[in-house]
């Protein structure tokens, strides 16, 4: 079946994770994604472990559909080789630091200027402009400058980093959406356009709530642990035997719950008289629930509450997910028949698209693996 992005080619001039994770979800819609690493060790990411036969499994998992080149952009003859691929790209994704580029030549005015069609999406910590966007940006630091971290953890204590990289991911989603934007208005100008997306706002962008309580009321959002701002009963509870997740606010899902634990009463209590007010008295609230769900096993109330419609489900752990049978059912884990290296798992392209499908064409490549290949396209088509 045709791929979305068929015939598109995507210069990869990035590293790590931020700008990989949009170039491979651009591959994984059938982009030719042509990643240029240096020669001396290439992609960071390739010395991150765990390893798999020496190769990094990380950097395996969000460089797949790409093919491998190597250039030293500080050698003329290489800059001049990566001049020619940005004149065959319909777009190009760096994540250096602001100004790197520039310097060496091989900015968005002259490559741009040379290949007009070209959608240029940088990526960096803090974006191309403003105070901060000389910064090094790395995830933890968006975190910490987006009031992610400062958010995070127990009401009482000190801030905590989301132990997943958040703001990578996120630039690396927004940067894709924004790549296809352009890609969309180009059928109408004609003309590229440059992208600047950034870790901290990626960060920021994720505090809805967060910032609809600093617009309502100007002050800083307090820090909740597993409360909700806005909806209540809604957080994880112990279960006699682990944990689940239990989302009551709305009233019929409320009354029920009420009934189910044993304590129809609370249904009545002014305190908890509607979502608002179960909000402003979450502590009672939790401490009430918690001593009646702490009494019998998560299978006996997620079983009660699915028959009464309550949103509840089990905490699972990452391997437990990806075995759990609505994984399975939604394939979160393919297979890719690799010819030389035989069966290897993937996680899934998480883009569905039915008549145009998303789909693991190439293995991660190994540094350099299509030098060859690459130069001889060019040269096959130079213009």
């Amino acid at each position: 079946m045709p791929a979305a992005l068929d015939g598109l080619v995507v210069l990869d001039l990035t590293n790590f994770l931020s700008g990989p994770y949009c170039t491979m979800l651009l591959g994984d819609m059938g982009a030719d994604v042509i990643k240029v690493e240096r020669p001396d060790g290439g992609d960071d990411a390739r010395r991150m472990p765990p390893f798999v036969e020496g190769r990094s499994a990380p950097f395996a998992v969000w460089n797949r559909n790409k093919r491998s080149i190597t250039a030293d952009l500080k050698r003329p003859e290489d800059a001049a080789l990566v001049r020619r691929l940005a004149r065959r790209a319909d777009v190009l994704v760096e994540n250096f630091r602001p100004g790197t580029l520039d310097r060496l030549g091989l900015g968005w005015e002259v490559l741009g200027a040379a290949n007009p069609r070209l959608i240029w999406c940088s990526i960096s910590g803090f974006g191309q402009t403003g105070p901060w966007a000389t910064h090094g940006g790395l995830d933890m630091m968006a975190q910490g400058m987006s009031g992610l971290m400062a958010g995070n953890g127990p009401p009482e204590g000190e801030p905590y980093r989301l132990p997943i990289a958040i703001t990578d991911v996120t630039a690396g989603m927004y940067a894709a959406i924004a790549v296809l934007g352009a890609l969309e208005a180009r059928h109408g100008t004609g003309r590229g356009q440059r992208i600047d997306q950034s870790l901290f706002e990626a960060g920021v962008s994720l505090g809805v709530y967060e910032a609809a309580h600093v617009f309502a009321h100007g002050t800083r959002p307090e820090r909740l642990g597993q409360r909700h701002r806005g909806s209540a009963p809604y957080r994880v509870f112990r279960t006699r035997d682990g944990y689940i997740t239990l989302g009551a606010s709305k009233e019929k899902f409320w009354r029920a719950l009420c009934g189910i634990i044993g304590r129809p009463e609370l249904a009545e209590d002014p305190r908890f008289a509607g979502n608002a007010a179960r909000v402003a008295n979450n502590e009672a609230l939790i401490g009430l629930l918690q001593a009646a769900l702490g009494e019998r096993n998560s299978a006996h109330w997620l079983a009660a509450f699915e028959a009464a419609g309550i949103p509840a489900e089990p905490v699972l752990s990452y391997d437990e997910a990806l075995a759990h049978p609505q994984g399975q059912a939604r394939g979160l884990v393919t297979e890719f028949e690799d010819p030389e290296r035989g069966s290897l798992p993937h996680l899934a392209p998480p883009v569905r698209l039915e008549g145009t499908p998303a789909r693991i064409r190439r293995r991660a490549p190994d540094l350099g693996e299509h030098d060859a290949e690459i130069r001889a396209w060019l040269d096959a088509g130079a213009r």
